[in-house]
């Protein structure tokens, strides 16, 4: 077998290597088979594998940007298309694709990288850790009551389908929380609001800070049903006003029973906000951002960290050892000695604030070699809020 791993140059190839990657994962929409791949696809960002010269897997990513704690947005890679057919699994072609995939990242200059994973086992070997989770909201609408106190803000109206091409992409311009990453126009392609679906938006128009899309599921058994759901697709919010306002819109909207909100922050404030708060339940926790560490230096001095705490970090990356060595928290590189020592999958986990350093030690991934290290460094990695995307790709 000779195996190549290179970039894909011609669009006929990149074609043929993204139909490879919907072969390999089965499951995705069957609409997707019938769609134009050039839609999807960023130039010159697709390796391909390539077995006697014929692909047989890829690795995909987007230019973009994350927003790590402290609102400062990194250079980021959108990892995504990540597959190999079943004829060529178990030949150690995924780990060639990521390997070489991290290389190029390095080589372009983007720190951080970041992907969706479709089995938990795979990726932290690379070095990716799960540096986010999401949860999923259900209301029962009936019980749903809000608080007096909290307010009704703002102006919300119902947008045209055909409007949301231009409207929602400028909207989720300003997203500003820790997690978040740029959508590339090829994610508004392929996350067109589907058959059904309504769009609300907050605020005046030419100043909105927040939309909703959501639509109704199993409509063909909607007049008697007693479970009629609508599930919310995407919930952008830039003001504590446009999530009050939107979510009051939700709950004025008849003949729904049930309201889904998937892929929310886990400490989303929603359950507190009304009277009944079991009228909220909360499930289906899972990983969300598997997040990438392509250059510990310049993601360590990007963010920003509680207090004036000194900490010397000994990393080790397997894949990239250019980042093996000992880092002060503003990202230099330094001889002293320890306090803690981990891996790149490891600090890429606490790196947004969404695991904490204690609960690594519970699972024996740091050694703390100063008394008091860990306590330090999880003050330090703090954040008010949970970090989350919201976006899939």
């Amino acid at each position: 077998m000779t195996l190549d791993i290179r970039i894909l140059r011609h669009p006929e190839e990149s074609s043929r290597a993204f139909r490879t990657f919907l072969k390999a994962m089965v499951g995705l929409p069957p609409a997707l088979l019938d769609a134009d791949p050039a839609e999807f696809l960023e130039p010159g960002r697709y390796l391909g594998a390539l077995v006697d010269g014929v692909i047989v897997g890829g690795a995909d990513s987007y230019t973009g940007w994350l927003v790590v704690p402290g609102g400062r947005r990194l250079p980021h890679a959108a990892v995504t298309h990540i597959g190999v057919l079943p004829t060529h699994t178990r030949r150690g072609i995924v780990t060639a694709l990521v390997e070489q995939q991290l290389a190029d990242l390095a080589a372009r200059g983007e720190p951080v990288a970041t992907l969706r994973a479709s089995e938990a086992v795979i990726y932290e070997r690379f070095g990716y850790g799960v540096a986010s989770t999401s949860a999923e909201y259900r209301i029962a609408r009936r019980r749903a009551v809000l608080r007096d106190s909290v307010p009704d803000s703002g102006l919300v109206r119902l947008v045209e389908v055909a409007d949301a091409g231009k409207l929602l992409p400028e909207i989720y311009a300003a997203a500003s929380w820790a997690g978040a990453v740029a959508r590339a126009d090829q994610w508004w392609t392929s996350h067109r609001p589907g058959p059904g679906a309504q769009l609300a938006v907050h605020g005046t128009e030419g100043a909105e800070d927040g939309y909703l899309v959501y639509r109704p599921l199993n409509t063909a058994e909607w007049w008697s049903s007693t479970e009629r759901t609508i599930v919310v697709e995407d919930f952008v919010a830039h003001t504590p006003e446009a999530y009050a306002g939107l979510l009051h819109h939700l709950l004025r909207v008849d003949l729904v029973d049930t309201i889904v909100l998937g892929g929310r922050p886990v400490d989303d404030p929603l359950p507190t906000l009304f009277r009944d708060r079991r009228a909220v339940t909360v499930s289906g926790h899972r990983d969300e951002t598997w997040l990438r560490l392509v250059d510990v230096g310049t993601a360590l001095a990007a963010r920003t960290y509680a207090g004036d705490a000194a900490l010397t970090i000994e990393v080790t990356d397997g894949v990239l050892p250019a980042n093996t060595g000992r880092y002060r928290l503003d990202g230099t590189r330094t001889d002293d000695a320890a306090d803690l020592s981990v891996d790149v999958a490891g600090l890429a986990a606490v790196y947004l604030g969404g695991t904490r350093w204690w609960q690594l030690a519970r699972a024996g991934r740091v050694t703390e070699s100063t008394p008091g290290a860990l306590a330090t460094a999880d003050a330090a990695f703090g954040t008010a809020a949970a970090p989350y995307s919201g976006t899939i790709f």
